[in-house]
C-alpha cells in the first residue's frame, strides 16, 4: 500500500488586503489596484512519532505572522527589471518609496509599503515568497521543514496561483 499524508490549512485569518500592480509586458504596466488576498498552505510528509505531519498551531502561527506583514500595505517588487524602486526622505523628512516605470511615477509612504524580493507582485511570486517565509520561520524556531509545501494565493474567489516545493 502506498500512503500519503497531507495537512491543509485554510483559516479565515489568512486574508490580507493589499495594493499592487504588475508589469504585464516590457511595455505595459497595470494601474494600481488591490485585492483581498486569501492564503492557503498545504504540507505533506510522514507523520512523526505523535502522528502529526506538522503541528497545526505552529503552521497556523507561522502563516499568520507572514500574512499580517502584508495586510493593508502596498506590495512592491524589488527585482523587476522594468521598475525602479527607491526609498528616500520626502519633503517632510519622512521616508517615501518612489516607483518608476517608463514615464510613470508613483510615490507611497515608505511605512505603508512592503518591498518584496520578487520580479513581480503576481500571485505566483507572492505565493513563493510566503512559502519561503514560512519555511524560514520553521527553521528559526528549530522545527523541521515539511518534505513538501504548497502555498496558494487567491486574488479573488476562483482565481489563484499555487507554488509548491519539495524540501530536501
Amino acid at each position: 500500500m502506498n500512503e500519503r499524508y497531507e495537512v491543509r490549512l485554510r483559516k479565515a485569518v489568512h486574508v490580507f488586503s493589499a495594493g499592487h500592480f504588475i508589469t504585464l509586458t516590457d511595455d505595459v504596466c497595470e494601474a494600481v489596484h488591490g485585492h483581498n488576498w486569501t492564503v492557503g498552505v498545504d504540507v505533506a510528509g510522514e507523520p512523526d512519532a505523535h502522528g502529526m505531519v506538522v503541528d497545526f498551531i505552529a503552521l497556523r502561527d507561522a502563516v499568520t505572522a507572514v500574512v499580517s506583514r502584508l495586510d493593508h500595505r502596498m506590495l512592491l517588487p524589488t527585482e523587476n527589471r522594468w521598475l525602479s524602486v527607491a526609498t528616500l526622505p520626502g519633503p517632510t523628512g519622512l521616508p517615501e518609496t518612489t516607483v518608476r516605470f517608463r514615464d510613470r511615477r508613483w510615490i507611497f509612504p515608505a511605512e505603508e509599503c512592503v518591498l518584496l524580493p520578487v520580479a513581480n507582485t503576481s500571485a505566483e511570486w507572492i505565493a513563493r515568497w510566503i512559502g519561503g517565509e514560512v519555511l524560514a520561520a520553521f527553521a528559526a524556531a528549530g522545527r523541521p521543514a515539511p518534505p513538501l509545501i504548497r502555498v496558494s494565493v487567491d486574488e479573488c474567489l476562483g482565481q489563484h496561483a499555487v507554488w509548491e516545493a519539495t524540501v530536501a
